[in-house]
C-alpha cells in the first residue's frame, strides 16, 4: 500500500516519510500492548516475518494486512493513519487529502474527511478497479457504522452472509459485526463514498 498526497507535495519524500510513521506506530501499538511478535501473528494471522517487516518499514501493508491489524489494536483504518499524521485540520482542501493505494488489490483510498478529536465520524472516498476484490475479517471496532454511498459504477457489498449489489446513487446502511467483503463486478472502475461512525 503506498501513502501519497495529492496536489503539490509538501515534499519529495513524503510518502516514504509516511510509511515510516506508521510503521513505528505499528511497532509502538504492540509494545503497548505488551504482546510479542508471536502473540500478534496468533491474533491477526499474519506471519512473524511479515510483521517484523512491516515493523521496521521494508515492506508497505496491504489493504488486507492493515485491516487485520486494526482489528487488533480496535482501530479504524483511518485513525490508525490518523495518527502518523500531524494534527489533522479543520478544513481539508482537496490537495492535502491523504491517499492510499493498494496496487495489488485494485484499491485506493482517500481520506476525505479524517478523525478528529471531538468528532466521531468521518468520510472516506473508496476507488475499486473492475474485478477488485477485499475480504476484511472484521471490523477494527463491533458495531461499527457505516454508509456507503455508490457515486459511480457498481459495488458489491458482503456483510456477513448478506451480499448487497449497488449502483451508483444507491447507499447502503449498516453496522458490521462480523466479516465484510467489497468487490467490483462491474466492467469499469467504481468510486463510493463511506461515512463511518463510531459506536
Amino acid at each position: 500500500m503506498r501513502i501519497s498526497k495529492d496536489g503539490p507535495p509538501p515534499g519529495e519524500h513524503e510518502p516514504e516519510q509516511l510509511e515510516a510513521r506508521l510503521a513505528a506506530r505499528l511497532a509502538t501499538l504492540r509494545t503497548e500492548q505488551g504482546w510479542s511478535l508471536d502473540e500478534l501473528a496468533r491474533q491477526t494471522g499474519i506471519s512473524r516475518s511479515t510483521l517484523s517487516r512491516l515493523e521496521r518499514a521494508e515492506i508497505s501493508p496491504t489493504a488486507a494486512l492493515l485491516g487485520k491489524l486494526c482489528s487488533a489494536y480496535r482501530r479504524t483504518m483511518s485513525q490508525l493513519l490518523a495518527e502518523v499524521e500531524s494534527e489533522p485540520p479543520q478544513l481539508v482542501p482537496a490537495g492535502r487529502q491523504a491517499v492510499w493505494r493498494d496496487e495489488a488489490s485494485g484499491f485506493t483510498r482517500r481520506s476525505v474527511s479524517p478523525p478528529h478529536p471531538g468528532l466521531r465520524g468521518e468520510v472516506v472516498e473508496g476507488i475499486l478497479r473492475p474485478g477488485a476484490d477485499i475480504s476484511y475479517d472484521g471490523p477494527p471496532v463491533p458495531g461499527l457504522e457505516q454508509h456507503i454511498w455508490v457515486l459511480e459504477g457498481e459495488l458489491e457489498v458482503t456483510a456477513g452472509d448478506r451480499e448487497h449489489p449497488l449502483r451508483a446513487g444507491d447507499c447502503l446502511r449498516l453496522r458490521l459485526w462480523g466479516r465484510s467483503r467489497f468487490r467490483n463486478p462491474g466492467a469499469g472502475p467504481v468510486r463510493y463514498a463511506v461515512l463511518v461512525v463510531l459506536p
